[in-house]
């Protein structure tokens, strides 16, 4: 292949990364309005908002094995078609119900794109260095996404309803669609693992049941309500992934080889791409609605004062290869991971200075990209090229398994402490802000400037916690420093043997 075509299929490649990212941060700033036009309750909206990811990260080791067996070309475009066609019917839901059902149905379909892309990097640059850098550039898109999709909502909220944050996917993946089969190499492997329909049901279903009771039990507690039924969704919960766990390590072909976490690197990244995703979003959450219900921002303005959160990653991953050059990759990484934790520490500083809040949620950012962009490589590398498609995945797992785990633990923890500082008088600060209105004016000002101090010690709480786990993770990288020393491919042929 021609290094202009790789070059060329490289940049058509962020199209759907740039639009899968999109999708997940773009509905933060739409939630509001979305949910009052469709009358979703708290547990709908944490639907919404989780569906789609929890869906995309039970899936997406399936389909980056369904990749490498029939084509991870034809995967990707596959999934293209119908990411853009369930874009159009998401943007006209008509009840919350309507809108969870289809998020699901669009994770099916970006649990193609997410695999697909990042394995086909690697057949593209089969060079150890370009292909560090096409990874770099691929994971700046994936979180230039992040930053983009607020700032078009914004817009876009600015002027049109609600389902217009959705239709922005569909002439990308147009494009995808029409230049894809010039510019992309089919690659499949005769290598290639079985699928598991057994696993994947029992990975899904303790996912979902363990994400419904975390957030069930937080919200009964909350109101008072019984707390047996998400009890039980816990326990079935936690059976059901043991007994996944058990399958992985006993059938020939597992969908997810859990002994790859015998490399410690390999482990360490994993487990750092699931808590840094964790701590993002739910910071994410956190730091969006601050601005738009504490500092009284509109939806664009917010976008553009929350874009700082994506770029500071995307700038963090691409300088990353140049740090890699100087010092060792867990130093780089730790590093980073140390200059997160102080951005958390920043934001649970904040106390009406929209000046600190920029500040914290950029360099909690910033500091990310080399775990982001070095780590995503090291998974990458510590398997051979057929199959890359499984390692991607596991790369993509965690990082959407933390983004969902953080709307729901930490969402979850926000609100715990938010309905405690109101003494029970408002489960919500977008209901305070509604409540207000319909109270005397004075009686409204001093209730909702409650509400508003209530949410920021949400977001004291939330920024501390963030920066505990960016703390932990450098540790962690850290005592990972001298098994780096073996080659990752002999760890893993070892851990094998």
């Amino acid at each position: 292949m021609r290094v202009d075509r790789a070059r060329w299929g490289l940049a058509l490649l962020m199209l759907p990364t740039l639009i899968v990212a999109m999708d997940v941060t773009a509905l933060l700033l739409a939630l509001p309005r979305l949910s009052a036009d469709l009358g979703a309750d708290n547990v709908e909206q944490l639907w919404i908002s989780d569906s789609y990811g929890l869906v995309v990260a039970g899936l997406v080791i399936t389909m980056g094995t369904l990749g490498d067996r029939i084509g991870r070309r034809r995967l990707l475009l596959t999934g293209a078609a119908a990411f853009a066609v369930l874009s159009v019917v998401a943007a006209f839901a008509v009840d919350p119900l309507m809108l969870i059902v289809v998020r699901a149905l669009l994770g099916v379909a970006g649990a193609t794109l997410a695999p697909s892309t990042l394995s086909l990097i690697t057949n593209m640059f089969r060079d150890e260095r370009e292909r560090g850098r096409a990874i770099a550039i691929w994971a700046t898109g994936q979180f230039a996404g992040g930053a983009l999709g607020p700032v078009l909502a914004g817009v876009l909220l600015q002027h049109f309803w609600w389902g217009s944050v959705f239709l922005i996917a569909v002439p990308p993946m147009v494009l995808l669609l029409a230049a894809g089969p010039a510019l992309l190499p089919e690659f499949r492997s005769d290598r290639a693992g079985r699928l598991d329909p057994v696993g994947v049901g029992l990975s899904l279903a303790a996912m979902l049941l363990l994400v419904y009771g975390v957030k069930q039990l937080a919200v009964d507690g909350i109101a008072g309500g019984s707390s047996l039924g998400p009890a039980v969704a816990l326990v079935v919960g936690a059976v059901l992934g043991l007994l996944f766990v058990r399958r992985q390590l006993r059938v020939e072909e597992p969908l997810l080889d859990l002994r790859l976490l015998h490399s410690r690197p390999f482990a360490a990244v994993l487990v750092g791409l699931v808590l840094a995703g964790v701590a993002m979003a739910g910071t994410g959450l956190l730091v969006t609605q601050y601005l738009q219900n504490v500092l009284d921002h509109s939806p664009a303005v917010s976008a553009m004062l929350f874009a700082p959160m994506g770029l500071g990653v995307a700038v963090g991953t691409m300088t990353a290869p140049a740090l890699a050059r100087r010092m060792k990759q867990t130093t780089a990484i730790a590093g980073g991971l140390a200059c997160s934790a102080l951005g958390g520490l920043l934001l649970a500083a904040v106390d009406g200075s929209l000046v600190l809040v920029m500040t914290g949620i950029t360099v909690l950012a910033l500091g990310t990209g080399p775990l982001f962009a070095l780590g995503t490589g090291l998974v990458l590398g510590s398997v051979p090229p057929e199959r890359a498609g499984s390692a991607a995945s596991m790369s993509e797992t965690g990082n959407y398994l933390g983004g969902s785990l953080g709307f729901a633990l930490l969402g979850v923890l926000a609100a715990v402490v938010y309905r405690h500082r109101m003494d029970g008088a408002s489960d919500s600060l977008a209901g305070a802000v509604a409540a207000a209105r319909e109270l005397p004016a004075e009686q409204g000002a001093v209730f909702l400037q409650h509400a508003r101090e209530a949410f920021t010690g949400a977001l004291h709480v939330t920024g501390f916690a963030a920066a505990g786990i960016f703390a932990v993770l450098a540790v962690l990288v850290l005592t990972m420093r001298q098994s780096t020393v073996v080659a990752p491919e002999m760890e893993l042929e070892a851990s094998h043997g």
